[in-house]
């Protein structure tokens, strides 16, 4: 009996994605949590052969900062992610934050459940859009090369919210976010949220 744990705030996601591996895979026990604390205490309380995480849950204790986290603690645990964010968007700085997966919400579910096999057996899910990417982009934009924090205060100010909105839902100060914001503009050569926005819906930076 393998043993995986789903982590997602959304229960609809959740049974979805438990039906489907139920149904595609014998032999798997199905655990859950609704954000990182829980999460965080399931793996504390037992051994689980992979865990599937939703990168966007509410509050400050999700994302990438999450996935950091739940990898330093639990090392031999693979992870997984499962994100409503395209690949483009997440996938490679999810896999180097320590996931060794990453699947979108919106593919097949053939590809969850082939992803989720190679996992069991030892592999890693590298999705084929980002191969691809990777291959032909020689000249990396300016955005990769942000923190994971940057990257997270950029995508929300760029999706339109305010300083004060963001440092509301990261749990962060309104001066921290404002420090964030200074080197994101600095780091991208731009000088207004204006400048910022534009650029974030141009790469389609948004969340």
């Amino acid at each position: 009996m393998r043993s995986v744990l789903l982590v997602d705030d959304h229960p609809v996601v959740r049974q979805g994605i438990a039906r489907v591996l139920s149904t595609e895979i014998s032999g798997l026990r199905l655990a859950e949590a609704v954000d990182g604390q829980s999460a965080q205490a399931r793996m504390r309380s037992g051994r689980f052969d992979l865990v599937l995480l939703d990168l966007t849950m509410p509050g400050g204790d999700s994302g990438l900062p999450l996935l950091r986290r739940l990898h330093r603690e639990f090392a031999s645990t693979p992870i997984m992610v499962v994100s409503m964010h395209p690949v483009d968007q997440f996938a490679q700085r999810a896999l180097h934050a320590g996931a060794i997966g990453y699947v979108a919400k919106d593919s097949d579910p053939r590809e969850l459940v082939d992803a989720v096999r190679t996992a069991l057996a030892g592999g890693h899910h590298i999705p084929a859009e980002l191969q691809e990417a990777e291959r032909l982009e020689e000249d990396p934009p300016p955005h990769t090369l942000l923190s994971d924090r940057e990257y997270q205060v950029l995508r929300m100010i760029g999706a339109g919210r305010t300083v004060s909105e963001v440092a509301l839902e990261l749990r962060l100060s309104v001066k921290t976010v404002s420090t964030y914001r200074a080197r994101i503009l600095q780091k991208l050569d731009l000088r207004t949220s204006a400048e910022l926005i534009h650029y974030a819906v141009v790469n389609g930076i948004v969340g």
